[in-house]
């Protein structure tokens, strides 16, 4: 039977993980498919897996990357850090099916701004959004010895966030102090995704200067508003493009373990 892959979340209708392991599976001459379970409702995971036996691995995507953590029998480190998960490693090496979930966007994220980041200028960065990326981008910061701040519209988020010891900003508190500190800005908000191109996260681009390194989470479009402003004051700007393709790469090995 033919090895198979997927993705677990709702809706699935710009996935790029199918068509990019389909093609890895082409171009390799790996007999296996990745296909896109959309399921509704969390309850529908134990569906999937009763209904695939021959399911080796899973990605998992919005909204399902902290709901689905109850139903698995496992975490690695760094998904039990954050509190959430987008990749789940089948493990059947003692004849018992054991699910372990990690968090390939840690590595992702981390990877590609290493190349970017400068240490004498970058030491901390304001992290937009408190949701599932935004706590792997914070797991990432910490490991390459960045302190984070999160920005949320809201205080509330954060309490219930594994790493709520870490100081969170709303918008309103981004003075020039806080801008001048903190040189790298991370977006991992759906603002400004297509086809809301002409939005953008509501920071203060005017303290903006050619020491910031603006990094948005979203690929499409390729130049997001948010980078556009960051370019006009003279700002390093960064897309999610290569995280994307280096967390699929880090879901795929993790898998092979």
């Amino acid at each position: 039977m033919m090895d198979l892959y997927g993705l677990i979340g709702f809706p699935l209708t710009h996935s790029f993980s199918k068509g990019y392991f389909n093609n890895k599976f082409k171009d390799e001459k790996i007999d296996a498919e990745y296909v896109n379970f959309e399921i509704p409702a969390i309850q529908d995971f134990k569906s999937v897996i009763k209904n695939n036996p021959n399911l080796k691995g899973l990605n998992v995507t919005i909204p399902y990357k902290e709901q689905v953590i109850p139903l698995l029998d496992g975490l690695d480190s760094d998904a039990k850090a954050i509190g959430a998960v987008n990749a789940i490693k089948f493990d059947r090496s003692k004849g018992k099916l054991k699910l372990i979930g990690y968090n390939s966007d840690v590595i992702g994220f981390k990877q590609s701004i290493t190349a970017t980041i400068e240490a004498g200028n970058h030491k901390n960065a304001l992290i937009l959004g408190t949701g599932g990326a935004a706590k792997a981008v914070c797991q990432g910061f910490k490991q390459l010895g960045i302190t984070s701040t999160f920005v949320s519209r809201g205080h509330s988020r954060a309490g219930a966030n594994p790493q709520s010891a870490i100081t969170t900003l709303t918008y309103s508190d981004l003075t020039p102090d806080v801008m001048a500190t903190n040189t790298v800005v991370v977006n991992c908000t759906p603002v400004g995704m297509w086809p809301h191109v002409d939005e953008c996260p509501d920071i203060p681009y005017n303290l903006l200067t050619d020491k910031h390194l603006l990094y948005d989470l979203l690929y499409n479009p390729n130049e997001t508003r948010f980078m556009k402003r960051g370019v006009e004051h003279g700002a390093t700007v960064q897309n999610g493009l290569e995280m994307l393709l280096l967390q699929a790469f880090a879901a795929w090995e993790i898998w092979q373990k």
